[in-house]
């Protein structure tokens, strides 16, 4: 009897596309913010939006 085979392991389960690191998990490495937290917050998501296109832009270019 033939056994089926396993299901490839997902790289990050239960991130959002387009996310390397979320939001949530980079918070947990800061201090307390004393300013505008949605300003930082912004500021993670765009700069890892761009990461998240880059590292796709090098596996389908290469």
């Amino acid at each position: 009897m033939h056994e089926q085979p396993e299901a490839a392991p997902r790289a990050n389960p239960g991130r959002a596309p387009g996310v390397c690191v979320p939001w949530e998990e980079k918070r947990a490495e800061f201090p307390k913010i004393m300013g505008d937290e949605a300003i930082v917050q912004r500021t993670w998501e765009e700069n890892d939006q761009l990461a998240y296109m880059f590292v796709w832009h090098c596996l389908l270019s290469f």
